[in-house]
């Protein structure tokens, strides 16, 4: 079998394609396998007299106003996006009625989500939910 030299040129083009593209094909499989999406978050004191919110993206980026963006999202992953199955930082809370309100609006994993929940003071919340609405 003869090679010819524009033969060679086409393999070795061939072969840096090849080579070029597959970090990125590896990266959109692995980007692919993590969960992620797009949540409104907010937090409201006993009867809303005071509110607040942002969203959350997930995987961050660098833009979030999320001061613990990163570690919400890891949460959330390990939940797997359902926020009743957020492991929180278990700790005791003092018993003190001081209600606060948390909603979620947005998708996740492709699927919608819509959750809200009051809990008797911030201390059971950061407990319940950990970094996801520590903001």
């Amino acid at each position: 079998m003869i090679i010819t030299s524009a033969g060679r040129h086409l393999a070795a083009a061939a072969l840096t394609a090849v080579a070029l593209a597959t970090p990125l094909l590896l990266a959109s499989a692995a980007h692919a396998d993590a969960r992620g999406g797009s949540l409104f978050l907010t937090v409201s004191g006993s009867g809303n007299t005071w509110i607040r919110g942002l969203a959350l993206q997930c995987p961050p980026i660098a833009e979030s106003h999320h001061p613990q963006a990163a570690e919400a999202c890891a949460a959330l992953e390990e939940a797997g996006g359902d926020l009743d199955g957020l492991r929180g930082d278990r700790h005791p809370c003092p018993l003190i009625l001081d209600p606060v309100t948390v909603t979620a609006e947005g998708s996740y994993d492709g699927h919608p989500v819509e959750w809200r929940r009051t809990y008797p003071n911030s201390c059971v919340l950061e407990a319940d939910t950990g970094p996801v609405f520590r903001f």
